[in-house]
């Protein structure tokens, strides 16, 4: 027998497959390439950044300026604005028609996701020295950092205590972080993707599952997340109730059965803040398309919660 030992060979049973490709013809390719990917949401997005138009962005009589739209990630932030009591111009930002692409918008949020927001009077009520608007207004985009500033700006709904404060930064980022699970996962898969894709959809409703685990075992003995109410619940619930009124997925996740949670939801969206918030820059016939002031609401729309 040779000295060389004999290459040993797998039986053909036993050789590593590759995972089966959907479609079946489709291999992975060295190099990424763009390609047309179908969909509702297919055709609007590039794998590159920046303006694709030129278009200023519109601009009304207040200091806080917010371009956004009914989706969860708007409603966090005209929930919090309704719920400050401040006046501030909320402009629809038609993302179906490519407005998250002109160079207004991708001026104040480089990432053209909404929301974003500019406040004409970062350092409060005082006017410029020369009693005239900045010229230089600051930007804020990103959801979860428009409700920190505002809440910062204001003082109100984030706690106080170091302990109770954290907590709620806590539970801000868990949000910031499952939402895409939820939305770009769950909710494209369930809904919006040109194929139903068993894996995928498995995959992201067993994650949103869990997610909602953690939340309903959170809330347990807890009015709110974080004691009072804060910018923690005003993240999240939006999230949450998009899973039913937004992909319809309510039973098809067993929503009904996180007790706790629906509990929780039941409190907020008896807030006549957040009803008032859900309406702007909504797609439902109540929706305020644009909204410029507190008279665009009636008047017992603003009873005390």
């Amino acid at each position: 027998m040779s000295a060389a030992k004999k290459q040993k060979t797998e039986p053909e049973s036993e050789k590593k497959q590759p995972p089966p490709s959907l479609p079946v013809e489709y291999t992975v390719p060295e190099v990424w390439k763009q390609k047309e990917i179908g969909g509702r949401f297919g055709a609007m997005n590039r794998p590159t950044a920046g303006a694709r138009s030129e278009e200023a962005l519109p601009k009304g009589e207040h200091a806080i300026q917010l371009y956004s739209l009914g989706t969860p990630n708007g409603h966090k932030v005209t929930i919090l604005l309704e719920e400050l009591g401040v006046e501030y111009d909320a402009w629809i930002t038609n993302i179906m028609e490519l407005k998250q692409f002109t160079s207004g918008f991708v001026g104040v949020n480089p990432n053209s996701k909404i929301p974003c927001m500019l406040d004409y009077k970062p350092d409060g009520d005082a006017a410029a020295p020369d009693d005239s608007e900045p010229s230089n207004p600051l930007r804020v985009f990103e959801s979860g950092s428009i409700l920190f500033y505002l809440a910062e700006k204001h003082g109100k709904f984030m706690p106080k205590g170091v302990r109770a404060r954290t907590e709620c930064m806590n539970w801000l980022m868990w949000q910031m972080g499952c939402a895409p699970y939820i939305g770009g996962g769950f909710g494209h898969f369930y809904k919006y993707a040109p194929v139903r894709i068993e894996y995928a959809i498995d995959r992201f409703s067993m994650e949103t599952k869990r997610q909602l685990d953690v939340l309903d075992q959170a809330l347990a003995g807890k009015e709110y997340l974080c004691g009072e109410y804060s910018i923690a619940d005003i993240a999240i619930f939006p999230w949450i109730r998009c899973i039913d009124t937004g992909y319809n997925a309510a039973k098809f996740l067993d929503l009904s059965s996180y007790k706790n949670v629906a509990a929780w939801m039941e409190r907020i969206n008896e807030r006549k803040a957040v009803k008032r918030g859900m309406r702007v820059n909504g797609f439902t016939e109540t929706a305020i398309t644009n909204r410029h002031s507190k008279d665009d609401f009636k008047p017992e729309e603003y009873d005390i919660q």
